[in-house]
């Protein structure tokens, strides 16, 4: 594989969850890694990363942010954060950012988004798609990666089903939980972000980057519960809604509630990709299963200082798994 050659990079969203995981990929791939949040930081900081101040939703702080940047990440999303305006607001950052882009001499962006489900999408959904509509209208030309649940130690999505299946010894089982997606590890996620800074693209484009596996959400409690030797007694129930199951989660996950309502009124319908071509463009065609990934989230989570943990009993019952009969998994 040729070597990509040096950029310099923005990246928005830097202190989240992806972005937080990006920032060190990217340097390491040899580029200049600018780093964008909303306060002021070091610069560079302790691991060589320039630090910007930047808001997506205040256009005065992105003409500064974007000066000099070849490739911009565009991995900011409220969802809910703002109340039943976040998509409209969440379009405006979209549209601002892009004219922005253009107007510094942006070269590329890039934009980690939500894939299609199979019926009428969710608010957050949509919003997801339209964030990336706003961006491929715009000059600048954009790849545009669509994720499903990506599994890792710091993912929403993955940290409510894991305090599902690590929490209840038994628990009724909503029709929607047959709803199947491609659950894609984290470190694929950051594999594919890195490589769209210059992967060949003669316009704006978007792509799915699944997983490996198509499972229902049954199957991912059941495996998850099964890495941490538990299994979970359930009961079928089809009437109970996502909606239901929203307030429902509020006595079961630490995530923060507006957060889990707005993933779980996603999950009614299958959420699968078009294709996996984009593995195929860019040479990474083996990923980790789900498995796998759930592992390395555990495993990350049992690491981390107990003051940081978010959910400190399901980092306990992992630290017993790892000294028994699974110990063996974190190293796969």
């Amino acid at each position: 594989m040729p070597v990509p050659t040096p950029l310099t990079i923005l990246v928005t969203g830097a202190t989240g969850f992806v972005g937080s995981a990006l920032l060190p990929a990217l340097a390491a791939a040899g580029h200049t890694v600018v780093a964008a949040s909303r306060r002021p930081r070091p610069s560079p900081d302790a691991a060589g990363i320039l630090w910007r101040v930047c808001d997506v939703e205040l256009p005065s702080t992105l003409a500064p942010a974007l000066r000099g940047i070849d490739v911009a990440y565009f991995l900011v999303h409220s969802m809910g954060e703002h109340g039943a305006d976040y998509a409209a607001r969440d379009r405006a950052a979209a549209s601002a950012f892009a004219e922005a882009a253009a107007a510094a001499g942006v070269r590329r962006l890039v934009y980690l988004g939500g894939p299609m489900p199979a019926g009428a999408p969710s608010e957050h959904l949509r919003s997801r798609m339209e964030v990336g509509e706003v961006l491929r209208a715009g000059r600048v030309p954009v790849v545009e990666l669509r994720a499903s649940m990506i599994v890792g130690d710091g993912s929403a999505s993955w940290q409510i089903v894991r305090d599902l299946a690590m929490r209840l010894p038994a628990m009724v089982l909503p029709r929607w939980l047959r709803s199947r997606t491609c659950p894609v590890a984290l470190d694929d996620v950051i594999v594919a972000l890195c490589r769209a800074a210059d992967v060949p693209l003669a316009y704006s484009e978007w792509f799915d980057i699944p997983g490996p596996e198509t499972l229902s959400g049954r199957e991912i409690l059941q495996q998850i519960a099964a890495l941490a030797g538990r299994k979970i007694h359930a009961l079928e129930v089809p009437l109970l809604t996502p909606r239901l199951s929203a307030l429902w989660l509020r006595l079961v996950t630490s995530t923060d509630f507006a957060l889990a309502r707005e993933l779980v009124m996603g999950l009614t319908n299958d959420i699968l990709p078009r294709d996996a071509r984009y593995w195929d463009l860019i040479g990474h065609t083996t990923r980790l299963t789900f498995a796998q990934a759930a592992t390395r989230a555990f495993a990350s989570e049992a690491t981390r200082p107990r003051s940081t943990r978010r959910l400190s009993r399901v980092a306990a019952a992992w630290e017993r798994a790892l000294a028994g009969r699974h110990g063996e998994a974190s190293q796969s």
